[in-house]
């Protein structure tokens, strides 16, 4: 059963996904202020924006082991959804994210990117 630790661990979740989307488009911002190119801008700020990601998501993991380890029942609960969702958040921002703009630059010939 989904408990309020529980859905407190999706919504923290949520907002370190939002974070992590935000901190990739400010990235691919600043690369197309230096005059990048829109392709070679976005594989920048990916890149840019993967170890500051991977190292939030690392720590929260870190965290949640140790509260799996010494916590009771509801933390545990909310420990086991916070691990499963920042795994999801990872492959999401890093992988997801990434196909689709690969997937929207590839099919079309674009000239302006507006974020």
């Amino acid at each position: 059963t989904l408990t309020l630790p529980g859905i407190a661990g999706i919504a923290l979740n949520v907002a370190m996904a939002v974070a992590a989307n935000v901190l990739i488009l400010e990235r691919i911002r600043e690369e197309l202020r230096r005059g990048k190119p829109i392709r070679l801008a976005v594989d920048a700020g990916f890149d840019q924006s993967a170890s500051a990601i991977l190292d939030s998501n690392l720590t929260v993991l870190a965290a949640a082991a140790l509260l799996f380890q010494f916590g009771t029942g509801p933390i545990k609960g909310f420990a086991v959804t916070l691990t499963i969702g920042t795994i999801i958040s990872m492959f999401t921002a890093n992988v997801c994210t990434r196909m689709m703009y690969e997937y929207w630059l590839s099919d079309r010939d674009v000239t302006e990117l507006s974020i």
